[in-house]
């Protein structure tokens, strides 16, 4: 698996509209794209902190995972987010195929327009990781 760089950082959040503040006023971070995935349950907005992206991620729905994992954990960081060079099938593929457990089997449509899957946290040292490609 051929890593390029941190894609971003997704955050879970109650709100978005109560979170900006304080990555706006207080950071100095700016939201360029608000946008809701309907799939997944989850409206987005994405700040840019130098090369890396910040996800906020709001639950639409009360059966979404963002909302499960506010429930369970309360806000804060929820996964990380990495971007592969090779593709994320390739990735998924040869990650599964060093033990890793697999979240999603196949690449699906994500914010932005990118493909992405996860790894399951429980195969990797608690961490929910995000494979991400344009």
């Amino acid at each position: 698996m051929k890593i390029s760089h941190i894609e971003h950082l997704g955050i879970a959040v109650e709100s978005i509209e109560k979170a900006l503040p304080y990555y706006e006023n207080v950071l100095g971070l700016k939201c360029y794209n608000i946008e809701v995935v309907e799939d997944q349950k989850v409206k987005t907005a994405f700040l840019k902190a130098g090369d890396t992206k910040i996800e906020l991620l709001e639950p639409t729905s009360p059966e979404s995972t963002i909302a499960k994992f506010i429930e369970k954990r309360g806000e804060g960081i929820h996964h990380l987010a990495f971007a592969v060079e090779d593709g994320v099938a390739n990735a998924l593929a040869e990650a599964e195929g060093k033990g890793i457990r697999l979240i999603d089997k196949a690449p699906r449509l994500g914010a932005e327009g990118l493909h992405i899957a996860f790894l399951h946290p429980k195969s990797t040292i608690g961490v929910l990781t995000e494979l991400c490609e344009k």
